[in-house]
């Protein structure tokens, strides 16, 4: 602690309240992460119970009554349930954990209720990967784990006052020998598919696009600088206003609401889609963050993926079979050069041609005037495309995030009112016209743009650019994409059009220093990037690739076995034959003594950085030990006094002291202090 009368109070304090005081600011390092998916409530509840519970330890106060306890723990069960309504799954189950760790810290009494916390505490630190399983993430759960097992390993010392630090070195120590063994089974043990999937909402994504589209809803989008995928070109990286990536395609509209063709039954077969490819391909591979959403975001049109069952739609959507909960990595073929859909008018297009009559009526009573002026008797959807275009060009229509709150007459708003917008105010609007004018027409989600990281060379696709456009349909040619958002702001496409900058220390680092932040961003996106590569994506093929290097021509899960159990085995010859050397090299004596100076320490005895035998048996006398002191007395004759040949060799009266040492270790009293 800086504060040194803060710090002088805490050690006056009594042993039990310093270790409580230690084990409460772990559990809250190890809840804190936990709190940003869990209801307000929770989070407040929970820092109110270790709040308090940490006032009660520095000031030595009672504990609450087992009455008040009970009646806490039946307000978290009920409040839970009425929050979730259950109390099974993955977020309710994790809220209901979290109130439980800190309810269990108004009980902790004894050493078995510390020994219950650590062990919830090790599981909430497993809980951490529902939710990311980033460097950032894994790096905090590595401070936790060693702050549970210093915690752990200063719960089994005897003393009034054990040093803290001591435990914390331990607690280290066993960290880094157990880290070849976990490397070792990390690499060799068998990885199988995982039975079942991590459940979550599947319509709800926290980040990411949304298979509906409310206006206002990827302005939220456009807020959020997280990673949304990660690609790497096998060959150049092609135009940046030309890198559409394909999501949702929005159809059903409510007169609010933009809505996706229901695709989660994904197993069954779907319509084939009508799609013409010219030109060469674009080959490239997609690491895509989790978004709890099904849809892969590719470039149009992507007309073959590897490395994930997926499956197209006929309207150029790939889905894949469950809602994404972890990072995904596949590879992809697109043909930038393309048309789809029908090039007649067929009955399946009069649902994209489909306005409710009550919705934005002035919009649909000016498509009703153009469509009456005989001067556009022959326009054809091109025409009244072009039309919509020049209007947003020359109308004074400007691009803005910051737009508020449109009315349920989302479209009249914008293009009599406000005249300004995002990508989705355009879009929408845009496509609201056209279907006024009988062309139909339909609202494509996904993300536009990206940039290139200059240290690992990939480019990298945020969630701020989310991006909307539009999509019409012309006879003889199909669908055809047209982003209106590109008249109002071409400055937005292809570039780095981010959202104004909460207020904070990284904002401020950004403004006052913006190429490094930009630098540092980087750096750490390639850091991710690796940790991805090495960590995340390491399965069953490059445990086989790691086995064919190793000299398996056809490796197998019998090959996993023998290189997981040689290495084990290897390991454990090597450390036991250092052992052993060690030991021969080590006067007999000192290892001796460095076991009796153990076993005082373990006991609780203070005893000083470099102790002699006679100043232990000296330091004895507080609570007298006759035999130990007369033995610590002869072992300190033995190693300083002339050698008496009549008492044998120096081997034979040590090997005595040996003997008589294991007897002696058993009786080591516990050192109290007097008073």
């Amino acid at each position: 602690m800086r504060n040194p009368v803060l710090a002088s109070a805490f050690l006056r304090l009594p042993r039990d309240a310093r270790d409580t005081l230690f084990i409460l600011v772990v559990l809250l390092w190890v809840a804190l992460p936990q709190f940003r998916f869990t209801p307000l409530w929770c989070g407040l509840a929970c820092a109110a119970v270790l709040g308090w519970r940490a006032i009660l330890a520095w000031r030595g106060m009672p504990l609450p009554p087992k009455w008040l306890v009970g009646g806490l723990l039946l307000a978290a069960v009920v409040s839970t349930a009425l929050t979730y309504r259950t109390l099974l799954g993955q977020d309710a189950g994790v809220c209901l954990l979290l109130l439980l760790l800190v309810l269990k810290t108004l009980e902790l009494r004894a050493r078995r209720d510390a020994f219950v916390l650590f062990f919830v505490g090790f599981f909430l630190l497993l809980a951490q990967f529902f939710h990311s399983q980033s460097l950032l993430t894994a790096a905090g759960m590595l401070a936790g784990l060693l702050g549970l097992l210093t915690a752990l390993v200063h719960a089994h010392r005897i003393g009034n006052s054990p040093a803290l630090r001591q435990s914390a070195y331990t607690a280290g120590r066993i960290l880094l020998w157990a880290t070849p063994l976990m490397l070792l089974l990390f690499l060799f043990f068998p990885r199988l598919s995982p039975l079942w999937g991590t459940p979550g909402n599947a319509l709800t994504g926290r980040s990411g696009l949304s298979g509906s589209m409310t206006v206002g809803d990827v302005t939220h989008l456009a807020l959020d600088d997280g990673i949304a995928m990660r690609i790497r070109f096998a060959g150049p990286i092609p135009d940046p206003t030309q890198l559409y990536f394909r999501g949702p395609v929005l159809w059903a509209f409510d007169g609010r609401t933009w809505r996706a063709r229901n695709h989660w039954m994904v197993n069954t077969p779907l319509p084939e889609p009508e799609l013409r490819i010219h030109g060469n391909p674009v080959r490239y591979q997609v690491t895509q963050e989790p978004n709890r959403l099904p849809w892969l975001p590719v470039l149009e049109a992507a007309v073959a993926i590897e490395g994930q069952r997926a499956v197209m739609t006929r309207d150029l959507q790939w889905l894949h079979p469950k809602p994404i909960m972890e990072v995904l990595r596949y590879d992809v073929e697109s043909y930038p050069h393309f048309e789809h859909g029908p090039r007649t008018a067929e009955p399946s297009l009069l649902p994209f041609q489909w306005l409710p009559t009550w919705s934005n009526p002035r919009t649909q009573a000016w498509a009703a005037q153009l469509r009456n002026d005989p001067r556009n008797a022959d326009n054809t959807a091109l025409d009244w495309a072009q039309f919509a275009l020049n209007h947003l060009r020359q109308g004074g229509y400007r691009y803005t995030l910051d737009v508020g709150i449109y009315g349920l007459h989302s479209a009249d708003e914008y293009w009599f009112d406000r005249k300004l917008g995002f990508c989705e105010h355009i879009a929408s609007s845009f496509v609201i016209l056209l279907r006024a004018l009988g062309i139909p027409a339909r609202v494509v989600t996904g993300y536009q743009g990206g940039e290139r990281n200059p240290i690992d060379g990939l480019w990298t696709v945020r969630h701020s650019d989310a991006h909307a456009w539009a999509e019409l349909w012309m006879p003889g040619r199909g669908w055809f994409r047209i982003d209106p958002t590109a008249v109002v702001a071409p400055a937005r496409i292809g570039t780095l059009q981010r959202a104004p900058m909460t207020l904070g220390n990284t904002a401020l680092f950004e403004r006052v220093h913006p190429r490094l932040a930009w630098e540092l961003r980087a750096l750490w996106d390639a850091a991710n990037t690796r940790w991805n590569d090495w960590v995340l994506h390491y399965g069953q093929t490059r445990q086989f690739d790691l086995l064919r290097n190793l000299g398996f021509d056809s490796p197998s899960w019998q090959h996993l076995g023998i290189a997981l159990f040689g290495t084990m085995a290897t390991i454990a010859a090597v450390w036991a034959a250092l052992r052993y050397l060690l030991r021969q090299r080590q006067d007999p004596w000192l290892r001796l003594f460095h076991a009796v100076t153990t076993r005082l320490r373990q006991r609780g005895w203070p005893l000083p950085v470099h102790p002699t035998p006679r100043g232990i048996a000296a330091l004895l006398a507080l609570q007298p030990t006759p035999a130990l002191q007369g033995w610590l007395l002869r072992m300190e004759t033995l190693r300083y006094a002339p050698p008496k040949p009549q008492q044998g060799s120096l081997s034979q009266q040590l090997a005595a002291l040996r003997r008589e040492w294991k007897r002696l270790a058993k009786a080591v009293p516990v050192h109290t202090t007097s008073g």
